[in-house]
């Protein structure tokens, strides 16, 4: 095993002996410097894995230095060093470029967690491809915009800067989460997924920094929160734009501490937790109308990365649509599923607003209805793709027409799949469980049968 080293830059010789003697305990050699100039001096003959400096300097700042080892030494990590409570400066570091901080007094447990990430991202031999998912298809394509977000991720996995990931709904947000976490030094440990909008408001603070026994009616035993659960890996702020005020304090307390409070007890926790966040809706305009607090806005977004819409890239669109149809025929058992040149021109003439997500579900609609496992443009019905509704579904529409004037609203995947379901089981029924009746019932064909049965669940 090769002997790592380190280059420490502070002025304060304090300091630099308890860096000094910490990394030498943890096998790691050391060259000091009081100033920029002596850094810079270092730099030029020798090559570090991991770099630790101070914020302010004799001659300089630390972030100078680390713009400096940015740009000709882009391998090697660098932490800086910050005055306690000087998030703002931390915040600046690391849009610098900067790995990650630590702050004064330094704490050695830490210190050692932030070395150890520093050097697995040093000797990590990052791919030049992003690992593709067999679940998910949102990072395929060759567009301009797609080699330009793959460079991007790679970049931000080398730091442990706040990500705010930005774009509309189904444009494949967690899974450039997922890609960013995979990347980088906590790959090992776990990712954490959480939608915002769908903690119980009464619920949300446990949920993310867990409760003690007995510290309310209900709390039977002990509950690890969400943070804990990432204890080492990635934390993903899903629709971070839905958490209610008072939940928006605590969380910006979480993240700047680097501590948790559960529910009932008495002593905070610390957490080495890296967040990313994401959301729809543009978080500035919600900062202006005061829905989402400026300061907790500044700590998650030190780094905005947009993922584009899937109109932007329409040249995407064939790979993405063909992988999405091999992928859904397999779960079916078949082969030589296709899509015809018609429909793949029609695709790519549509704006799909519900982007990526959208278009599985309307390759998985033609396939389920096609004939012969072929999809043509017709089958895509695409010209009202929004809310168009098969034919002779009149009621439902008007149904679902007046539920949305009622309630406000309706999700309309999650009501179609209800009226599906109730469809399906009343034909089941009158055929008393003749699949091959039902589906003449129906009228659709026992394979499509099938395969909805496996995909509502109800096999």
């Amino acid at each position: 095993m090769s002997i790592k080293n380190a280059l420490v830059v502070d002025d304060e010789p304090d300091i630099r002996e308890l860096l000094e003697i910490t990394l030498l305990r943890m096998g790691i050699d050391t060259v000091c410097a009081a100033t920029v100039k002596e850094a810079y001096a270092a730099l030029s003959t020798q090559e570090f894995h991991l770099c630790l400096t101070d914020m302010n300097l004799p001659d300089g700042n630390g972030i100078d230095l680390v713009a400096h080892i940015q740009k000709q030494f882009p391998s090697t990590p660098v932490a800086v060093i910050t005055a306690y409570g000087s998030m703002d400066t931390a915040v600046a570091a690391l849009k610098a470029g900067a790995f990650d901080f630590v702050s004064k007094p330094i704490e050695l447990s830490r210190l050692r967690e932030l070395v150890e990430s520093a050097l697995r991202l040093s000797t990590k031999e990052i791919t030049p491809n992003i690992p593709e998912s067999d679940a998910d298809s949102q990072l395929l394509g060759t567009s301009q915009g797609m080699d330009k977000l793959r460079a991007q991720i790679r970049k931000l996995a080398r730091s442990q800067a706040p990500v705010y990931i930005s774009g509309e709904s189904g444009s494949g947000k967690e899974m450039v989460a997922k890609m960013i976490h995979q990347l980088g030094p906590r790959a090992e440990n776990a990712f954490v997924p959480v939608n915002c909008g769908a903690i119980p408001t009464e619920l949300m603070e446990s949920e993310f920094f867990g409760h003690k026994k007995g510290s309310f009616t209900g709390a039977l035993e002990n509950k690890t929160g969400l943070f804990q659960a990432a204890e080492g890996g990635t934390l993903f702020l899903d629709e971070v734009a839905d958490l209610p005020m008072a939940m928006q304090v605590k969380l910006l307390r979480s993240i700047q501490e680097k501590t948790v409070r559960p529910v009932g007890e008495q002593k905070e926790i610390p957490v080495n937790v890296r967040i990313l966040s994401a959301t729809h809706k543009d978080l500035a305009i919600e900062v202006e109308e005061n829905r989402f607090r400026q300061d907790l806005f500044y700590r998650i977004n030190v780094i905005e990365l947009k993922v584009p819409p899937l109109r932007d890239r329409r040249d995407d669109i064939p790979m993405l649509a063909h992988h999405i149809l091999e992928r859904i025929a397999q779960e079916c058992g078949i082969e030589n599923a296709r899509l015809t040149p018609d429909a793949i021109r029609a695709l790519q003439n549509y704006h799909f607003p519900g982007n990526v997500r959208e278009l599985e579900n309307i390759i998985e609609r033609a396939f389920t209805l096609c004939e012969n496992d072929t999809i043509d443009a017709d089958d895509l019905h695409l010209q009202n793709a929004d809310f168009e509704l098969d034919e002779g579904n009149n009621r439902l529409q008007e149904h679902l027409q007046n539920t949305a004037t009622h309630k406000g609203g309706v999700n309309l995947e999650e009501f179609l799949e209800t009226i599906e379901k109730q469809a399906i089981e009343k034909a089941l029924e009158e055929t008393r469980w003749n699949k091959t009746a039902a589906a003449k019932k129906l009228g659709i064909s026992f394979r499509a049968l099938r395969y909805r049965l496996k995909k509502l669940g109800m096999e």
